[in-house]
């Protein structure tokens, strides 16, 4: 482990982030790629409105995960977290749009829907225990030292 969180991979020869253990990043790639293939099947006039909103939207939910883990404090992370909560509801906000438009079939869905109730879940409960970490005075595991945090990926 070098001083910057990172662990080379022996294997592959890349460095792997502190983010990359996250169980909740590694299933965001998982549901970026479901609304990459939703938004492929919109019409050419939502180009650069409703596939660009969605597409950016699932990007931002990895994006503030990855960002939110370098905090220096757990209050920080959790602001962190909470943004791609946001950005993941915005995700569902545009899938309703799509089904509203008819777009696509509700039975295109349930993969998405599962996976996003997920994903929020794991999420929520990230950011439960970093909050509870910082009542109880435990120390954050971007420091190093263990929290509550670090348990949910077991």
């Amino acid at each position: 482990m070098t001083a910057d969180n990172q662990t080379p991979t022996p294997s592959l020869g890349l460095v792997t982030y502190k983010f990359q253990k996250l169980e909740i990043y590694q299933l965001a790639p998982q549901y970026i790629d479901l609304m990459y293939s939703l938004a492929q099947k919109l019409p050419r006039s939502e180009d650069f409105n409703l596939k660009s909103q969605l597409t950016r939207a699932a990007t931002s939910i990895a994006l503030n995960i990855a960002e939110g883990s370098t905090s220096q404090s757990d209050a920080e992370q959790s602001r962190f977290l909470g943004m791609a909560l946001r950005s993941l509801i915005e995700t569902v906000a545009c899938q309703d749009i799509i089904l509203q438009r008819r777009y696509v079939k509700v039975e295109d869905l349930p993969e998405a829907r599962e996976l996003g109730a997920k994903l929020f879940a794991k999420i929520q409960a990230m950011r439960r225990a970093l909050g509870q970490s910082a009542v109880s005075g435990a120390r954050s595991s971007v420091s190093g030292r263990p929290s509550p945090v670090s348990r949910l990926n077991d």
